[in-house]
């Protein structure tokens, strides 16, 4: 089984915290749900490095990555992947969706209400407790 290494940021600014919706995916699991923004990490890439790349890629945003958060091993149907999320922030709350479908910036206590990606929901429950 395919096994992946990504990074997860959870972005803050001002209080309320970034949560991006994917696409239609061809694992109907992942498919629509909500996520923290990332992606794989590169072959010779630090995990910041890699987050600050993803960040860029995808919402065109700057973002300073502050801590580690917890580290995720999740096992899908059809792959693995162990998720490092971190702590970040950003100077200001402007972005542009290249890969996702929907953005919510959402209080800590407001995050259950959204439909999440499994090996997202851990990240939930700590951002919460």
């Amino acid at each position: 089984m395919t096994h992946i290494e990504v990074v997860a940021a959870v972005i803050v600014y001002k209080e309320k915290i970034l949560c991006v919706q994917r696409g239609v995916h061809k694992y109907n699991y992942i498919s629509k749900k909500y996520e923290f923004p990332g992606g794989k990490i590169e072959i010779g890439e630090s995990q910041e490095a890699a987050l600050i790349r993803e960040i860029k890629e995808e919402l065109d945003m700057e973002i300073s990555t502050l801590a580690p958060l917890i580290t995720i091993n999740h096992q899908y149907p059809d792959f693995q992947i162990t998720m490092y999320t971190y702590l970040c922030s950003c100077k200001n709350n402007l972005l542009k969706l290249t890969e996702h479908i929907d953005f919510q910036w959402l209080n800590k206590e407001e995050l259950q209400k959204l439909d999440w990606a499994a090996a997202d929901i851990p990240i939930v429950d700590k951002l919460i407790n």
